[in-house]
């Protein structure tokens, strides 16, 4: 099938849709999502704490984690509490296990089936790109997206960003999709606070007080961790290749 960019040992596609028909066809999948999932997993497996992907907040939220043995990240306004704000996780103890609800990057982490699957976000994805880059040659980077109010997918800037930022370190034969989120990386290398604060998802957050959020998700190389999804969560893999 043409269409899903077999060709090419580079790959990229948007959302769940993505996934499943490039998944099958992959040494690997990153999941991209900016703001702010991938981004608060990065910093959350930094700390040595691991995180545990839910679809989305439900009646089953609290029962999972408890299950689990792991902590329930509060809604995003809560004050003093673990949420999906990365803000509120860089101060999140070593070991500990938290369940992060989202509508977007957890529900597609939970989709890749038996590919090795990592999260990566401009803060990260140097590391990313290298750590793969030993033992994968056919990768796809999967921009999560955001959601319209009728829960279709909406394409976003911040996440074509970051999967060219992904993309544009690993060495291989780019499929034209690949190649035009390299293109929107290299567009706002030199700027991407600007970017991610003027784009639509940029300034949601920013009328909503995170502005601190967008901050951190413009830090461009920042970590050396590499969230891999290891059974049922996100753990820092440096010392553990994939594959």
């Amino acid at each position: 099938m043409h269409f899903d960019q077999g060709d090419y040992e580079l790959k990229c596609e948007w959302g769940l849709p993505g996934v499943l028909a490039l998944a099958p066809i992959s040494d690997a999948i990153v999941i991209v999502d900016i703001l702010s999932f991938s981004t608060a997993v990065d910093i959350a497996v930094a700390n040595g704490a691991s995180v545990l992907p839910y679809c989305d907040r439900d009646d089953g939220a609290q029962g999972f984690a408890k299950s689990k043995q792991a902590v329930l990240a509060s809604r995003r306004r809560s004050t003093g509490a673990f949420t999906l704000s990365p803000l509120s996780l860089q101060k999140i103890p070593g070991n500990t296990a938290l369940v992060l609800p989202s509508p977007n990057g957890s529900s597609i982490s939970l989709s890749t089936g038996r590919t090795p699957t990592s999260a990566a976000c401009l803060r990260n994805a140097p590391a990313v790109a290298q750590h793969l880059g030993q033992f994968a040659s056919r990768i796809s980077v999967i921009p999560a997206g955001e959601r319209w109010r009728d829960d279709t997918l909406r394409p976003c800037l911040e996440d074509l960003i970051g999967a060219g930022a992904v993309l544009s370190e690993l060495h291989g034969a780019r499929s034209p999709e690949a190649e035009l989120a390299v293109a929107a990386f290299a567009r706002f290398r030199n700027c991407l606070y600007d970017a991610l604060r003027a784009c639509g998802s940029g300034r949601e957050l920013e009328a909503r007080g995170f502005t601190r959020d967008i901050e951190l998700a413009a830090d461009f190389g920042t970590s050396a961790a590499v969230p891999v999804f290891v059974k049922d969560r996100f753990v820092n893999g440096t010392a553990m290749p994939l594959g």
